[in-house]
Protein backbone atom coordinates (compact mmCIF):
# COMPACT_ATOMS: atom_id res chain seq x y z
CA UNK A 1 0.00 0.00 0.00
CA UNK A 2 3.21 2.55 0.77
CA UNK A 3 4.11 1.66 -3.19
CA UNK A 4 0.82 2.77 -4.30
CA UNK A 5 0.72 5.94 -2.03
CA UNK A 6 4.00 6.96 -2.87
CA UNK A 7 3.48 6.37 -6.67
CA UNK A 8 0.32 8.20 -6.70
CA UNK A 9 1.90 11.34 -4.95
CA UNK A 10 4.67 11.32 -7.79
CA UNK A 11 2.56 10.99 -10.52
CA UNK A 12 0.35 13.91 -9.11
CA UNK A 13 3.48 16.07 -9.02
CA UNK A 14 4.16 14.95 -12.70
CA UNK A 15 0.68 16.18 -14.04
CA UNK A 16 1.44 19.36 -11.90
CA UNK A 17 4.41 19.78 -13.93
CA UNK A 18 2.89 18.70 -16.95
CA UNK A 19 -0.02 21.42 -16.41
CA UNK A 20 2.12 24.27 -16.06
CA UNK A 21 4.91 23.11 -18.30
CA UNK A 22 3.33 21.01 -20.77
CA UNK A 23 6.63 18.76 -21.69
CA UNK A 24 5.45 15.35 -23.37
CA UNK A 25 7.84 13.51 -20.92
CA UNK A 26 6.17 14.60 -17.90
CA UNK A 27 2.89 12.72 -19.13
CA UNK A 28 4.46 9.64 -19.86
CA UNK A 29 6.28 9.52 -16.29
CA UNK A 30 2.61 10.30 -14.73
CA UNK A 31 1.19 7.73 -16.74
CA UNK A 32 3.80 5.28 -15.78
CA UNK A 33 2.95 5.92 -12.22
CA UNK A 34 -0.01 5.94 -11.76
CA UNK A 35 0.06 2.25 -13.61
CA UNK A 36 2.20 1.47 -10.83
CA UNK A 37 -0.19 2.64 -8.26
CA UNK A 38 -2.80 0.77 -9.90
CA UNK A 39 -0.35 -2.13 -9.60
CA UNK A 40 0.33 -1.79 -5.98
CA UNK A 41 -3.54 -1.14 -5.19
CA UNK A 42 -4.06 -4.15 -6.88
CA UNK A 43 -1.30 -5.98 -5.21
CA UNK A 44 -2.82 -4.87 -1.77
CA UNK A 45 -6.36 -6.08 -2.38
CA UNK A 46 -4.98 -9.59 -3.39
CA UNK A 47 -2.63 -10.16 -0.55
CA UNK A 48 -5.44 -8.36 1.90
CA UNK A 49 -8.56 -10.46 0.91
CA UNK A 50 -7.30 -13.05 -1.50
CA UNK A 51 -6.60 -12.70 -5.35
CA UNK A 52 -9.35 -12.60 -7.73
CA UNK A 53 -8.82 -13.30 -11.39
CA UNK A 54 -9.57 -9.08 -12.57
CA UNK A 55 -7.34 -7.97 -9.59
CA UNK A 56 -4.11 -10.66 -10.75
CA UNK A 57 -4.48 -9.43 -14.42
CA UNK A 58 -4.95 -5.82 -13.43
CA UNK A 59 -1.57 -6.39 -11.44
CA UNK A 60 0.12 -8.20 -14.35
CA UNK A 61 -0.53 -5.75 -16.59
CA UNK A 62 0.36 -2.48 -15.41
CA UNK A 63 2.56 -3.53 -12.55
CA UNK A 64 4.89 -6.24 -15.02
CA UNK A 65 4.39 -5.57 -18.05
CA UNK A 66 3.58 -1.61 -19.08
CA UNK A 67 4.83 0.12 -16.31
CA UNK A 68 8.63 0.17 -17.49
CA UNK A 69 7.85 0.92 -21.25
CA UNK A 70 6.16 4.18 -20.06
CA UNK A 71 8.72 5.33 -17.71
CA UNK A 72 11.42 4.40 -21.15
CA UNK A 73 9.23 6.47 -23.31
CA UNK A 74 9.60 9.24 -21.13
CA UNK A 75 13.13 8.79 -21.08
CA UNK A 76 13.31 9.16 -24.47
CA UNK A 77 11.23 12.18 -25.08
CA UNK A 78 13.50 13.87 -22.35
CA UNK A 79 16.84 13.24 -24.55
CA UNK A 80 15.44 13.04 -28.07
CA UNK A 81 14.39 16.33 -29.67
CA UNK A 82 13.68 14.89 -32.96
CA UNK A 83 9.80 14.94 -33.02
CA UNK A 84 9.27 12.35 -35.79
CA UNK A 85 11.11 10.12 -33.69
CA UNK A 86 9.10 10.79 -30.46
CA UNK A 87 5.70 10.62 -32.31
CA UNK A 88 6.69 7.06 -33.92
CA UNK A 89 7.81 6.16 -30.20
CA UNK A 90 4.49 7.20 -28.72
CA UNK A 91 2.04 5.55 -31.28
CA UNK A 92 4.20 2.83 -31.45
CA UNK A 93 3.50 2.09 -27.50
CA UNK A 94 -0.22 2.82 -28.02
CA UNK A 95 -0.02 0.13 -29.95
CA UNK A 96 2.17 -2.11 -28.06
CA UNK A 97 -0.16 -0.78 -25.18
CA UNK A 98 -3.65 -2.07 -26.75
CA UNK A 99 -2.19 -5.40 -27.88
CA UNK A 100 -1.38 -6.15 -24.22
CA UNK A 101 -4.23 -4.99 -23.00
CA UNK A 102 -6.56 -7.22 -25.07
CA UNK A 103 -4.12 -10.12 -24.42
CA UNK A 104 -3.70 -10.06 -20.71
CA UNK A 105 -8.20 -9.38 -20.65
CA UNK A 106 -8.50 -12.93 -22.43
CA UNK A 107 -5.24 -14.59 -21.36
CA UNK A 108 -6.22 -18.29 -20.09
CA UNK A 109 -6.09 -18.67 -16.43
CA UNK A 110 -5.17 -21.70 -14.67
CA UNK A 111 -7.52 -23.15 -11.83
CA UNK A 112 -7.93 -19.78 -9.88
CA UNK A 113 -8.41 -21.99 -7.06
CA UNK A 114 -4.46 -23.07 -6.13
CA UNK A 115 -2.85 -20.81 -8.81
CA UNK A 116 -4.59 -17.56 -6.79
CA UNK A 117 -3.96 -19.27 -3.25
CA UNK A 118 -0.78 -17.53 -3.01
CA UNK A 119 -0.03 -14.64 -0.76
CA UNK A 120 1.88 -13.56 -3.80
CA UNK A 121 1.01 -16.07 -7.17
CA UNK A 122 3.48 -16.94 -9.56
CA UNK A 123 2.82 -15.57 -12.96
CA UNK A 124 4.15 -18.48 -14.30
CA UNK A 125 1.24 -20.31 -12.36
CA UNK A 126 -1.62 -18.25 -13.31
CA UNK A 127 -0.33 -18.49 -16.62
CA UNK A 128 0.96 -22.12 -16.96
CA UNK A 129 -1.84 -22.92 -19.86
CA UNK A 130 -0.99 -19.12 -21.63
CA UNK A 131 2.73 -18.70 -21.14
CA UNK A 132 2.81 -16.15 -23.67
CA UNK A 133 0.87 -14.16 -21.45
CA UNK A 134 3.42 -14.66 -18.61
CA UNK A 135 6.37 -13.70 -21.61
CA UNK A 136 4.74 -9.96 -22.39
CA UNK A 137 6.20 -9.09 -18.97
CA UNK A 138 10.08 -10.13 -20.17
CA UNK A 139 9.12 -8.64 -23.98
CA UNK A 140 7.62 -5.64 -22.57
CA UNK A 141 9.78 -4.56 -19.45
CA UNK A 142 12.97 -5.66 -19.99
CA UNK A 143 14.39 -3.31 -23.35
CA UNK A 144 12.40 -1.03 -21.68
CA UNK A 145 14.71 -1.08 -18.51
CA UNK A 146 17.71 -1.04 -20.21
CA UNK A 147 16.80 2.13 -22.53
CA UNK A 148 15.55 4.04 -19.32
CA UNK A 149 18.33 3.32 -17.37
CA UNK A 150 21.30 3.67 -19.85
CA UNK A 151 19.13 7.45 -20.82
CA UNK A 152 19.20 7.90 -17.20
CA UNK A 153 23.24 7.39 -16.61
CA UNK A 154 23.98 9.26 -20.37
CA UNK A 155 21.66 12.13 -18.73
CA UNK A 156 23.69 12.14 -15.36
CA UNK A 157 27.22 11.81 -17.19
CA UNK A 158 26.36 15.14 -19.66
CA UNK A 159 26.10 16.54 -15.52
CA UNK A 160 29.38 15.04 -13.94
CA UNK A 161 31.19 18.85 -14.59
CA UNK A 162 28.70 20.78 -13.74
CA UNK A 163 28.85 22.22 -10.09
CA UNK A 164 25.85 24.27 -10.55
CA UNK A 165 23.63 20.69 -11.57
CA UNK A 166 25.29 18.36 -8.53
CA UNK A 167 21.63 17.90 -7.21
CA UNK A 168 20.27 17.08 -10.79
CA UNK A 169 23.26 14.54 -11.26
CA UNK A 170 22.61 12.53 -8.30
CA UNK A 171 18.81 12.52 -8.72
CA UNK A 172 18.97 11.28 -11.93
CA UNK A 173 21.63 8.55 -10.56
CA UNK A 174 19.16 7.97 -8.19
CA UNK A 175 16.14 7.50 -10.46
CA UNK A 176 18.30 5.18 -12.15
CA UNK A 177 18.88 2.89 -9.52
CA UNK A 178 15.42 3.17 -8.27
CA UNK A 179 14.31 1.75 -11.59
CA UNK A 180 16.87 -1.03 -10.98
CA UNK A 181 15.65 -1.83 -8.04
CA UNK A 182 12.01 -1.68 -9.66
CA UNK A 183 13.26 -3.87 -12.45
CA UNK A 184 14.80 -6.48 -9.65
CA UNK A 185 11.62 -6.78 -8.62
CA UNK A 186 10.62 -8.59 -11.44
CA UNK A 187 12.34 -11.78 -10.41
CA UNK A 188 10.56 -12.03 -7.26
CA UNK A 189 6.96 -11.89 -8.75
CA UNK A 190 7.75 -14.02 -11.50
CA UNK A 191 8.66 -16.62 -8.48
CA UNK A 192 5.62 -15.52 -6.45
CA UNK A 193 8.28 -14.01 -3.45
CA UNK A 194 6.21 -11.57 -1.80
CA UNK A 195 8.58 -9.96 1.05
CA UNK A 196 11.40 -9.58 -1.76
CA UNK A 197 8.74 -8.29 -4.16
CA UNK A 198 7.15 -5.77 -1.91
CA UNK A 199 10.20 -4.30 -0.37
CA UNK A 200 11.69 -3.93 -4.19
CA UNK A 201 8.29 -2.30 -5.05
CA UNK A 202 8.24 0.21 -1.99
CA UNK A 203 11.81 0.83 -1.79
CA UNK A 204 12.31 1.43 -5.74
CA UNK A 205 9.20 3.90 -6.30
CA UNK A 206 10.59 6.16 -3.04
CA UNK A 207 14.25 6.12 -4.49
CA UNK A 208 13.13 7.32 -7.69
CA UNK A 209 10.65 9.76 -5.94
CA UNK A 210 13.35 10.92 -3.69
CA UNK A 211 15.78 11.28 -6.88
CA UNK A 212 13.08 13.27 -8.54
CA UNK A 213 12.98 15.75 -6.38
CA UNK A 214 16.23 16.35 -5.75
CA UNK A 215 16.77 16.51 -9.72
CA UNK A 216 13.87 19.09 -9.68
CA UNK A 217 15.79 21.40 -7.64
CA UNK A 218 17.07 24.66 -8.69
CA UNK A 219 20.78 24.63 -10.44
CA UNK A 220 22.88 26.25 -7.59
CA UNK A 221 23.78 29.76 -8.35
CA UNK A 222 27.35 30.34 -9.17
CA UNK A 223 29.89 33.24 -9.51
CA UNK A 224 29.70 34.93 -12.79
CA UNK A 225 33.56 34.15 -13.19
CA UNK A 226 32.37 30.48 -12.99
CA UNK A 227 29.74 30.26 -15.72
CA UNK A 228 31.35 29.79 -18.34
CA UNK A 229 33.11 26.71 -17.11
CA UNK A 230 29.59 25.55 -17.16
CA UNK A 231 28.61 22.99 -19.58
CA UNK A 232 24.98 22.82 -20.55
CA UNK A 233 23.37 19.19 -20.62
CA UNK A 234 21.31 18.63 -23.30
CA UNK A 235 18.40 17.17 -21.11
CA UNK A 236 18.14 20.05 -18.82
CA UNK A 237 17.62 22.50 -21.31
CA UNK A 238 14.06 21.23 -21.95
Amino acid sequence: MAAAIVALVFAALLLRQFASRQRPYQLAWAIALLMYSAASFALFLGVLAGWTTMEFRIYWLFGAVLTVPYLALGELLLLVRNRYVGNAAVLLLVFATAFAVSRIRTATIADPAPALSADLPSGKDVFSLDPFAMDLARLYAFPAYFLLVAGALWSAWRMRGAPAMRDRFWGTLQIAIGATIVAAGSAFALNGQLVGFSATLAGGVALMFLGFLRASRPAQALPADREAEIPVPGATER
